[in-house]
């Protein structure tokens, strides 16, 4: 806050606090009965409060209360005599000595009956539930008493914003975070903001409060998966009208908790938070922002948006339905080439250092203008592998606890394929490199990115190294590998399998992942002719399966062990097809050269013998690695016996018999 600024509060303050030493004062006289002291007293008080209210730049508290919630000339005395009672001892003592003992409170007060007896233009109607002292919770009845006995008391928020602090009401506080200043936003989230901001102003007419009620106006709807742009938006869209963002999260557990009902003449959780709610949307200027999260309003929240006062803002990630008038808008993470402008301002000059780099990262990672502030202001040096590192840890928390991590090591030598397979590995992995140019200079992202993802499936029975030409893809293109066991995902229950694979894409979103859908069989199938619903709805899971992925930015695999099981129409929707072939002689002998590492003792191996047993590459490594520990067992280094011996062992597990031709020579 400017020094400007801050002399304008000063001056306000003194001149409000004097204003309601003056209406104090004008109060005790007619408690007392007016003299002619007092009276001059009073005018020379008056006179000061306009001076100093000439020098504010805004009215009174008392008048700006008045003015909000259209009270009355009594009901506003109401206020100011309550007020009174805690905040001058003089008052307080006269209402005390004007109550007879019937009426006297048992602590210094004020009663119904006083302030009609000492207020210009009293009315009944003052006190009714629906009138705004006791529907935004002005001032509080005690119960027990008659209505004219009833001991009166401020409420201590309106207290202190009459004495100029304005502030969240306490009770509200666990529940509302106050939104700060938007520092960092993309360009298109900022034109939408400014958008909103004439939307809101159309709509809306601040502190419009007519027989008690506020107007409601139509929910501002911001759909799409980037939950900070969306606080953002809101935020610079209510900034903009010179009003303040409080947000709501519908998964706190507090919020999840609201009673929705609370029985005959009791009021819910949500009514008490309604209530408090209009009153501070009026005293702040607030605007309301309920954040849902990926799984839409609960039932609280969505009681909250259809009955809530004024503006509303809604964000979530899928479209919601709400019985109340909306407007939807779309919020997405900005696109790559917005990212990347993002992500220059944020590495400031070190980015002229990475513009190459920041290509690829770009089309990577879809991350939030927020993300790549933070990101980018801690990695000003213009380290590209730092840099990217830190992008790659942010998608894993929400991963760890819906896929399985594995740290890929191996690398292109470690890959026996034909040269063929190789060759459309090599395709995937230059492609994920080229995205910007192709998809964003050259256009291809004009017309929507659907169908822009990379997706591929890799084909061939167990072993044959469709799980390490994954690890070898992630460690090319430095990208963490998390392996999804579709058998494990897909769900017996209507509608899980969908939501299961929905919380495994919104976390991967973010980017730095290769995602590795294991076990497709379980899912894919021979389409059926759907003649019971499962059929229809397991086609629209795997429907959903590969909508996902052909939106995904990053790179997402399918491996099966029986391609024939897979019905064509859904294999075209796939990007590529990688089939493993079963090694053969020649392949499993460069297999068995390539499976001890070099610290490894061995003794007079023999690859070419070994590759007449006619098992794929895992079993190979199954063998060798059972060998080892033969051998590191017999203090001895890894011969051909060892080998035999882990040999039948695997033949055992994968229930094939050896052939003396496979193992003839061994030993």
């Amino acid at each position: 806050m400017t020094t400007r600024a801050n002399a304008r509060r000063d001056s306000w303050a003194e001149a409000n606090q004097a204003y309601l030493v003056a209406e104090f004062a004008r109060l005790r006289e007619k408690l007392r009965g007016e003299t002619a002291n007092s009276t001059q007293e009073r005018g020379e008080a008056t006179k000061a409060v306009r001076r100093r209210s000439r020098q504010a730049a805004q009215p009174p508290a008392i008048d700006r209360l008045a003015e909000i919630f259209n009270l009355s000339s009594f009901e506003r005395g109401v206020v100011l005599l309550c007020a009174g009672v805690e905040m001058d001892s003089a008052l307080a003592a006269l209402c005390s000595e004007a109550l007879s003992g019937a009426e006297r409170p048992q602590r210094p007060g004020l009663t119904f009956g006083l302030a009609m007896a000492v207020l210009a233009e009293p009315h009944w109607s003052a006190l009714t539930a629906s009138g705004p002292l006791r529907r935004y919770h002005l001032v509080e009845v005690e119960s027990g008493y008659g209505l004219t006995c009833s001991p009166l008391r401020i409420d201590e928020r309106i207290l202190h914003y009459l004495a100029g602090i304005n502030q969240l009401d306490p009770r509200l506080e666990s529940l509302l975070e106050a939104s700060p200043p938007v520092e960092w936003i993309a360009e298109d989230h900022r034109r939408l903001a400014a958008e909103l901001a004439k939307v809101a102003a159309n709509a809306e007419s601040v502190g419009a409060f007519h027989e008690g009620t506020v107007r409601q106006q139509p929910v501002l709807h911001l759909c799409g998966d980037d939950p900070h742009g969306q606080q953002d938006v809101a935020a610079l869209a209510t900034a903009g009208r010179g009003r303040q963002l409080f947000v709501l999260h519908a998964e706190d557990k507090a919020v999840s908790e609201f009673t929705l009902d609370a029985g005959p003449g009791a009021r819910s959780d949500i009514d008490r938070f309604l209530e408090l709610w209009t009153r501070e949307s009026a005293l702040l200027d607030g605007v309301l922002l309920v954040q849902c999260g990926a799984e839409g309003p609960n039932a609280a929240t969505r009681r909250i948006v259809e009955r809530a006062p004024g503006c509303v803002f809604v964000a979530s990630r899928e479209p919601v339905r709400i019985n109340r008038e909306l407007l939807r808008f779309d919020v997405n993470k900005p696109r790559p080439e917005e990212q990347k402008h993002l992500w220059q301002q944020a590495l400031g000059p070190s980015a002229a250092r990475l513009n190459g780099f920041l290509d690829n990262l770009s089309e990577q990672f879809r991350l939030s203008a927020k993300t790549i502030y933070a990101t980018g202001s801690l990695h000003t040096s213009g380290d590209a592998a730092v840099l990217w590192s830190s992008c790659r840890a942010l998608a894993r928390p929400r991963l760890e606890n819906l896929a399985q991590r594995i740290v890929p090591s191996a690398s292109w030598d470690d890959l026996v394929l034909p040269e063929v397979q190789k060759d459309i590995l090599r395709q995937i992995a230059a492609q994920v490199g080229c995205r910007m140019k192709v998809y964003e200079t050259w256009g291809f992202s004009e017309r929507g990115r659907r169908g822009l993802g990379i997706s591929a499936l890799f084909a061939g029975e167990s072993g044959t190294g469709k799980t390490l030409a994954a690890e070898v893809l992630a460690s090319e293109l430095a990208l963490d590998l998390y392996r999804i066991d579709l058998s494990a995902v897909v769900s017996k229950y209507i509608g899980e399998t969908e939501k299961n694979l929905r919380e495994v894409f919104d976390a991967a979103e973010e980017g730095g992942v290769l995602l590795l859908f294991d076990e497709a069989d379980a899912l894919f199938g021979k389409r059926s002719d759907v003649k019971e619903s499962l059929d229809r709805y397991s086609n629209i899971e795997v429907s959903y399966l590969l909508q996902r992925m052909e939106a995904y930015q990053g790179l997402a695999v399918l491996t099966t062990n029986q391609k024939s099981s897979i019905d064509r129409a859904f294999q075209r929707r796939l990007r590529f097809t990688v089939n493993f072939p079963f090694p053969d002689a020649a392949q499993r002998e460069s297999i068995w050269r390539r499976t001890f590492p070099a610290a490894t003792p061995t003794s007079n191996l023999d690859p070419a013998k070994l590759s007449q047993l006619k098992v794929a590459g895992g079993n190979i490594r199954n063998i060798a690695l059972n060998a080892a520990f033969l051998a590191a067992d017999a203090k001895e280094a890894v011969g051909m016996a060892h080998l035999l011996e882990a040999a039948r062992f695997e033949s055992v597990k994968i229930e094939r018999p050896l052939s003396d031709a496979e193992t003839r020579g061994w030993v």
